[in-house]
């Protein structure tokens, strides 16, 4: 996901790595309670977890899917008012015309919902002797790319790798996303919970775009934060001119809608 900034030079960002528990009403208020933290500390954009409100667990969707706008997402819009910033939800269970989502909502500093995203790559994973999940099980897949216009050159994925995937996947990817992209990449994990059914790993990161971690947590709820440089930004990208290199002529993005 880009995310939505004003023309600044220097921003500063946060992730809440939050403990998410069986109890929507606290987690949605220890979230809010993180991101006024967060924002007495400078962040002008802050990023909650995939599925803060909800235990992540296909058993656990239908139960604390709610429909958006809702409870969750209205307390996130007041916070976000609150602390006039932007806020990029994380995820919940969603639910619409009797299907399930996994789906995150954008707040701007007014409180207004800029956009929401239903999870278009379902989670599916079977790796023998160690974990097996699928989240096709109860969640549907959006159906369409959900943009707005933005001028940060800045990639937030809320995620919520696990105890296979953790180590073996989480940094290399977002250090090979900010490198091949010349962006900043940030990743916002749940808390780990060794006792839950599934096991987040953590270390929510803020990687520069030359792929320096500048910024991770440990396992334990947190807020994550670090200046977001977009003059830096700029110098890589003229050091290393990979996008006027592009090779229009031979190949091509397309967008095809549904």
């Amino acid at each position: 996901m880009v995310l939505p900034g004003r023309a600044m030079a220097t921003f500063r960002l946060a992730l809440i790595q939050l403990q998410v528990s069986s109890v929507k009403s606290d987690n949605v208020t220890r979230a809010c309670g993180l991101v006024r933290e967060a924002a007495t500390q400078g962040a002008k954009i802050v990023s909650l977890p995939e599925c803060f409100n909800s235990p992540y667990g296909t058993k656990y969707f239908p139960e604390y899917a709610e429909k958006i706008p809702g409870e969750s997402t209205q307390k996130l819009s007041e916070v976000a008012k609150e602390c006039s910033i932007y806020l990029i939800g994380g995820s919940i269970p969603e639910k619409d015309a009797g299907k399930l989502y996994n789906t995150c909502t954008v707040f701007g500093p007014d409180g207004t919902l800029l956009v929401k995203y239903r999870k278009l790559h379902l989670f599916d994973i079977d790796v023998p002797g160690k974990i097996t999940f699928q989240e096709s099980e109860t969640l549907s897949p959006g159906d369409s790319f959900s943009t707005f216009d933005t001028r940060c050159q800045l990639l937030v994925y809320p995620g919520a790798f696990n105890m296979t995937t953790g180590p073996a996947h989480w940094e290399l990817l977002q250090r090979g996303r900010a490198v091949d992209n010349q962006l900043y990449v940030a990743t916002a994990s749940p808390a780990r919970d060794d006792q839950a059914s599934y096991v987040a790993w953590g270390h929510s990161t803020i990687v520069s775009p030359w792929g320096d971690v500048l910024a991770k947590a440990g396992t334990e709820e947190t807020i994550v934060c670090s200046d977001i440089d977009l003059k830096k930004l700029a110098e890589i990208r003229q050091q290393i001119p990979i996008f006027s290199q592009k090779r229009s002529d031979l190949y091509a993005v397309e967008a095809k809608k549904p």
